[in-house]
């Protein structure tokens, strides 16, 4: 037997498994040992645009939308840079904007730990609320008939920036870029049409894909229409930090970034597993049930039909209790009815993309859950198996398969995205 280190809320789990087991980690690089320096660099030397401070006029409104607390986003240090190539600008011009999409509103305590006193205290940050029609502006249709909602603030600015951390997305390919606008700002009937089932369940609605990408190519077609000015993306490490920083044209950026985080990310593997045991990457991935679905999905990809899933997730947000996730759980008596219940239905409900994918791959697969925030019954809801202790259960496991099966770790969980070609 060896031990391997996994992610789990903000430590590491030790688990025990056959010497013979693969483990698959990112190729991270060495992450910067002066990352506020390296920004500015960037900021000083963006791709296809004028530096920054000679795009943004004095008398400019200033949005910048941010992500939010479930996001492994170094955004102090990102955004000290630019405030600091903004200092032309009077600091009642800027808001900062957290793009929530459909999560909860960030609290002032986690606001406070993400950007710090400095930012907090000089700066307004605001929530995006995409329920709020009032707070929402209707900017047209998408060729496809997605309606674009998009938060009001963001669009009576003058000048736009995002500020993203690009890796790989189980459905949008990746994360960063295009996402800060829509679903980040996005109102919920933008949302909701970008996460309709058909969509969801595209083919090439999936980890690592842009090119083909039903739900990137209308994401990408809202920022066309509404525009961003200056956009910056980031990649970290599994201490979330930063190992790269591309700042300029929001598409450019993107797809530079985009290629450096696939050669983090994205590992061959030569066949499929009887056993995967994963992780949703710790705090702040493995805040709820609903973002663990990623780190199911990343195993999901490598599993033999009828194979196993292991997850360790801390939850510390439970479900969590708002949103529809939980609601939808409890909408049948088996994966195949919770599916169908969203299949079939004529109209789209908060947070039934998670639910589809869950219920897709409870279909072909069984999952345990270790957590030490839900108990025995909301696992169960969730269609798992709860777990109590992680290295009984993968004896457990091992001996149920039989001789030597194939078992693959992902000790970053969704940060490693293992393939085969």
């Amino acid at each position: 037997m060896k031990t391997v280190n996994i992610a789990y809320g903000e430590s590491r789990l030790e688990v025990k498994v056959p010497d013979y087991s693969e483990v698959i980690l990112p190729n991270y690089p060495v992450p910067f040992d002066n990352p506020y320096r390296e920004i500015r660099k960037s900021i000083l030397n963006p791709v296809n645009s004028v530096n920054l401070k000679d795009l943004v006029d004095e008398n400019d409104k200033v949005a910048i939308s941010i992500c939010d607390v479930t996001r492994p986003m170094p955004s102090q240090v990102v955004l000290s840079a630019i405030l600091d190539e903004l200092d032309h600008i009077n600091k009642s011009n800027i808001e900062i904007i957290i793009a929530t999409g459909t999560h909860r509103a960030t609290t002032r305590t986690e606001i406070e730990t993400m950007l710090g006193s400095k930012i907090t205290n000089n700066y307004s940050v605001l929530n995006h609320d995409c329920f709020d029609k009032d707070k929402l502006t209707y900017c047209g249709k998408t060729s496809t008939d997605v309606p674009i909602w998009l938060n009001k603030t963001w669009v009576n600015s003058t000048f736009k920036i995002t500020v993203g951390c690009v890796e790989p997305h189980f459905f949008a390919g990746f994360s960063g870029g295009p996402k800060m606008v829509a679903p980040g700002l996005a109102g919920k009937e933008t949302i909701y049409a970008l996460h309709n089932a058909e969509r969801i369940g595209d083919e090439h609605s999936s980890w690592g894909l842009i090119r083909g990408n039903v739900i990137q190519d209308s994401i990408r077609e809202i920022v066309l229409k509404t525009g961003v000015d200056f956009s910056i993306d980031v990649t970290t490490d599994f201490e979330n930090k930063i190992t790269s920083v591309c700042s300029g044209n929001l598409f450019d950026v993107h797809k530079v970034q985009v290629e450096k985080a696939k050669s983090i990310s994205m590992q061959e593997v030569s066949n499929k597993f009887d056993l995967v045991i994963t992780t949703n990457s710790g705090y702040p991935l493995d805040l709820n049930l609903y973002q663990t679905i990623k780190g199911i999905s990343a195993a999901f990809k490598i599993l033999k039909d009828d194979g196993v899933i292991l997850c360790a997730s801390e939850c510390r947000d439970g479900f969590p209790d708002h949103g529809k996730y939980k609601d939808l759980l409890k909408n049948g008596t088996s994966a195949q009815s919770i599916l169908d219940s969203i299949l079939y239905s004529d109209k789209v409900i908060q947070d039934q993309w998670q639910v589809q994918i869950q219920a897709q791959i409870l279909l072909k697969s069984k999952v345990y859950l270790y957590s030490d925030y839900l108990n025995d019954q909301d696992v169960l809801t969730a269609g798992f198996n709860p777990v109590h202790d992680m290295n009984t259960t993968i004896e457990g496991i091992v001996d149920e398969l039989g001789e030597k099966p194939y078992i693959c770790v992902l000790p970053e969980g969704p940060q490693t995205i293992p393939f085969i070609n």
